[in-house]
C-alpha cells in the first residue's frame, strides 16, 4: 500500500524538531512541504512546495483538497513519500485530517512539538486549567457561538484575516482585551496586549502569528446579562412585581404584545420610527425575562434553558439550512415544519391538538378549519361558504325575532364562523381583513365629524340621515 510519512516542523526554532523527524526526513528521498514559509523549512532539501496552490486556488478548502490529490498521486507513484508540516501534524492541520480520511493510503505519522507548547510558555498559562479553546481563525464567528472563552485563534496569518474576525462578531465591545502572539521561540518573538479594536492594527501579521482572547463577550451579551439582571432585582425588592405570578402576567403580555404589533405597523406606514419599535420590543422581552426570574426564583429553569430551547427547536426544524434538506419553496418550508412538529410532538394525536386555545378567535377558528380541512373535513370550493353565510344570517334574524338572546349569540357565533371560512377559502387573513375595516371606520367616522365641524354642526346633535350624507361625501374622498 502506498505510505505517507508526515513530519511536523515545529513551532519555528530548528533546535525543537525532533530527531526522529530528522531521520524521517534522511530516509525518504522523495519530500514535499505544505509551505516553504516557516523558519524550519530549510531542513528539508529538495522539497516540493504548495506554495503555488496557496496562490492560484479561490479557496481554503480547495487548496487543502489540491494538496491531498497530489500527495496521493505521488504515493501512488512512489511507493513512499515525505510530507512536512509547520508545528504538528496533528494540531490544526487540514490536510493530514483530510489524508487520513482516505483508506486506499497508508499514513504515518511522526510526533512534533507543535507551536502551542511555546505559545503556552510565552502566555504563561496552563491551558488545561485555563479551558482554553483552540479555534480556526478562518471559522471564528462559528466557532465561539455559545462560548465566552478564552479561546486561541490560529491561522491568523495576516491583517486581513484579524480584521475579518474583528468585523465577525456583531455589536463587539471594542476594548475586549486580546493578546497577539508573533514569532513565539524565535529572537524576534513579541507577545503584544491590544484590544479587540485595536487587534489587526498593531503588528504586521504572518504566518507565525496567533491570537489569544482571555475572555469574549459581546456587548450583545452584556446588556442581555444586565437587562436579566434587573428583571431578578425587581423581582426581589419591588412589592408589585413579588406578587406577580404567571397567571398576572398574561394581561401584561397580551397588552405589549398588541402594543408591538402597532409600533410595526405604524412603521410600515412611515408614522414612527425605530425608537417606538425599540422600546416595544423592549417590553415584550421584559415579560420573557419576567416569566424566566419567576421560574428562577422557584428553581424549576432559567432564562438560559429558554433560549437554549428555541435555539435547538430552530436547528431542528430548519433542516434545509443547518442539514442537508434541500427546498424549493416557503411552502415547502411549511410543509416540514409542520411534519417536524407532528414528529416531536407524538402525543398530539387529535385533530385540533396543539392550537392554543387563548388565541385571538379569528385565529382560533381559521386555525380549526385548517386542521379540519387537513382529513377533508371542508368545501369543495367558494361556494359552499359562500352559501353558509347566507344561510347563518337567516338565522341570526330568525333567533332575533323570537327575542331569544342565547340563540342569537350562538347565530351570531355561527355567522362569523361561516365568514371565517370564506376568507381562508379565498386564502385572506380575517384578522388583517377586520382590523383593515376597522381603521377604515374610524378614518371614515373622524372625517365625518371634521365635516361636521367645518360645517358648524354637532355630530352628536345630527340625524342619521344627515351623517349618512356626510359619510357619503365622505367615502367618495379619495383618502377614505
Amino acid at each position: 500500500m502506498p505510505r505517507i510519512v508526515v513530519v511536523g516542523l515545529g513551532p519555528g526554532d530548528p533546535s525543537l524538531v525532533t530527531v526522529g523527524t530528522l531521520q524521517a526526513i534522511e530516509n525518504i528521498p522523495v519530500r514535499f512541504i505544505r509551505t516553504l514559509q516557516h523558519p524550519s523549512a530549510h531542513l528539508i532539501s529538495g522539497a516540493t512546495s504548495f506554495d503555488d496552490v496557496y496562490d492560484s486556488a479561490d479557496s481554503f478548502d480547495e487548496v487543502y483538497t489540491s494538496i491531498v490529490q497530489q500527495l496521493i498521486a505521488a504515493a501512488h507513484q512512489h511507493s513512499e513519500i515525505l510530507y512536512a508540516v509547520p508545528g504538528s501534524p496533528l494540531v490544526l492541520e487540514r490536510t493530514v485530517a483530510l489524508l487520513r480520511s482516505h483508506t486506499e493510503i497508508e499514513v504515518v505519522l511522526h510526533p512534533a512539538i507543535s507551536f502551542l507548547d511555546d505559545a503556552w510558555r510565552a502566555l504563561e498559562i496552563d491551558p488545561i486549567e485555563s479551558r482554553v479553546q483552540l479555534i480556526d481563525g478562518h471559522v471564528f464567528a462559528e466557532a465561539i457561538r455559545n462560548s465566552s472563552g478564552p479561546f486561541f485563534v490560529a491561522h491568523t496569518h495576516a491583517n486581513w484575516v484579524l480584521s475579518d474576525i474583528k468585523l465577525s462578531v456583531p455589536d463587539p465591545d471594542p476594548a475586549t482585551p486580546v493578546v497577539l502572539v508573533h514569532h513565539v521561540g524565535l529572537p524576534d518573538e513579541r507577545i503584544v496586549h491590544t484590544t479587540w479594536f485595536e487587534m489587526d492594527r498593531t503588528l504586521e501579521a504572518d504566518h507565525l502569528t496567533s491570537l489569544y482572547i482571555p475572555s469574549f463577550v459581546s456587548s450583545i451579551t452584556t446588556e442581555l446579562e444586565k437587562f436579566h439582571e434587573l428583571a431578578r432585582v425587581l423581582r426581589a425588592q419591588c412589592p408589585w412585581d413579588q406578587e406577580q405570578t404567571h397567571a398576572s402576567l398574561v394581561r401584561y403580555l397580551i397588552e405589549e404584545t398588541y402594543e408591538l404589533v402597532d409600533a410595526i405597523n405604524a412603521l410600515e406606514t412611515n408614522d414612527a420610527d425605530d425608537a417606538d419599535l425599540i422600546e416595544e420590543l423592549g417590553d415584550v422581552l421584559y415579560q420573557v425575562a419576567f416569566h424566566a426570574a419567576i421560574a428562577e426564583e422557584q428553581g424549576r429553569f432559567t432564562l438560559g434553558d429558554v433560549a437554549q430551547t428555541v435555539h435547538e427547536k430552530l436547528v431542528s426544524r430548519h433542516p434545509h439550512v443547518f442539514g442537508d434538506v434541500v427546498v424549493g419553496s416557503a411552502g415547502d418550508v411549511e410543509s416540514n415544519w409542520e411534519t417536524l412538529k407532528r414528529s416531536e410532538k407524538p402525543e398530539r394525536t387529535g385533530i385540533f391538538d396543539g392550537i392554543a386555545e387563548s388565541s385571538p378567535s379569528l385565529m382560533y377558528a381559521t386555525k380549526a378549519q385548517q386542521r379540519a380541512s387537513r382529513i377533508g373535513f371542508d368545501w369543495k370550493d367558494i361556494s359552499g361558504p359562500i352559501a353558509k353565510v347566507t344561510e347563518e344570517l337567516q338565522e341570526v334574524q330568525e333567533a332575533n325575532a323570537l327575542g331569544d338572546t342565547s340563540a342569537v349569540t350562538a347565530e351570531i357565533g355561527d355567522l362569523l364562523f361561516a365568514v371565517v371560512n370564506v376568507a381562508r377559502h379565498l386564502d385572506i387573513d380575517p384578522e388583517s381583513a377586520l382590523r383593515s375595516a376597522v381603521l377604515t371606520f374610524r378614518s371614515r367616522v373622524d372625517a365625518v365629524n371634521a365635516l361636521a365641524v367645518q360645517n358648524g354642526q354637532n355630530i352628536a346633535e345630527m340625524s342619521l340621515v344627515e351623517l349618512d350624507q356626510l359619510w357619503e361625501v365622505v367615502k367618495k374622498h379619495s383618502t377614505h
